[in-house]
């Protein structure tokens, strides 16, 4: 009997600013029989994410980072398509960390159950998945209530669009940025958001004043540069900076200097919490209540660019720096 084929990215060379297809791979492999206790799942959708530039790089950060010559790895929802592990059926729908690949091979504790009836399957790498948990947890980090202010950078992205959702839900007043009219049109107009601005079209503290002339009492970031600048001058005395990512600085070879109005924290007693979605893992089960129910309930919408095909991935991830996702950005496997 032949051996089951798959093909996967890797990482040919670590970036030196945007990445660029010439730093990846695609590689056919072939796949073990499998063991006993083990579980062969299809990829039908793999995540391209921003945090996944950060581990190109050399050096350990909050994670460990890519090996050269090793297939990437990220969020993925398959389908199980052999077990011999009593833990998983045939056809059963999975999410895992072994995205950018076809095929693979797993314990059953490398894999999470999810609801096959919930369609699109790829809602759980987006407003069901890490995307929307990391949205969630943010707003739980800072406390974030009813008649709360709150500015969202990066607000049609994965995150920023599902964070502004769950704050209306939550009663408050919202209002982002995003680089396009479209995107601005999909936060009015989809996500209910009360305001919103093209922060390519002018300053970013002039147009988030008029969009909030009486200031914000929460900033949920996901841009830093600029806008995190833009924020503390617009937020009220005691608030909150949920620092959830920086994506305009992650393709920069040298750091830019901090902003210059950083005492701002101390004049106005601000709270900053730093955000990283798996330390509130073992939250993961009220997370996908709460908010799936939302989700079943329509009143959470699940905005998706899709890529499809493997050979499609390095662009699609690429596409992130470039702003061409709304939404999450997925690549269809199959």
């Amino acid at each position: 009997m032949s051996k089951l084929t798959s093909q996967e990215v890797r990482l040919a060379s670590r970036p030196e600013g945007i990445p660029a297809a010439t730093n990846f791979t695609l590689v056919r492999t072939e796949l073990e029989p499998l063991q006993d206790g083990e579980v062969l799942v299809r990829n039908l959708f793999m995540s391209v994410d921003p945090y996944m530039r950060g581990r190109m790089n050399e050096g350990r950060s909050y994670v460990p980072p890519f090996e050269l010559g090793k297939p990437l790895d990220g969020g993925a929802v398959g389908e199980v398509v052999e077990s011999r592990a009593n833990e998983f059926r045939v056809g059963d729908a999975v999410t895992s960390s072994r995205g950018w690949r076809e095929y693979f091979i797993a314990a059953p504790k490398e894999l999470h159950p999810v609801n096959r009836e919930i369609q699109p399957l790829s809602v759980y790498l987006g407003a069901l998945g890490m995307t929307g948990m990391t949205a969630w947890a943010g707003l739980n980090l800072v406390d974030v209530k009813a008649g709360d202010a709150i500015f969202i950078s990066g607000a049609a992205g994965a995150v920023g669009n599902v964070a502004g959702q769950l704050a209306k839900l939550r009663q408050c007043r919202v209002v982002g940025s995003a680089g396009s009219e479209d995107k601005i049109r999909f936060l009015r107009e989809e996500c209910g958001f009360d305001g919103a601005f093209n922060y390519k079209t002018g300053p970013v503290l002039e147009q988030l004043n008029l969009v909030a002339p009486g200031g914000i009492d929460v900033y949920f970031d996901n841009v830093g540069g600029d806008t995190l600048d833009a924020a503390l001058s617009a937020l009220r005395v005691h608030g909150r900076i949920i620092a959830c990512g920086s994506i305009s600085g992650y393709n920069e070879a040298k750091p830019r200097p901090g902003p210059s109005n950083l005492f701002n924290i101390t004049t106005k007693r601000l709270t900053m919490k730093g955000l990283i979605v798996s330390d509130w893992l073992d939250r993961q089960a009220e997370f996908e209540k709460e908010v799936g129910g939302y989700f079943e309930a329509g009143k959470l919408k699940n905005r998706e660019t899709v890529a499809k095909g493997i050979d499609r991935a390095v662009d699609a991830f690429i596409g992130l720096f470039q702003g061409r996702n709304i939404g999450k950005m997925v690549v269809q496997l199959a």
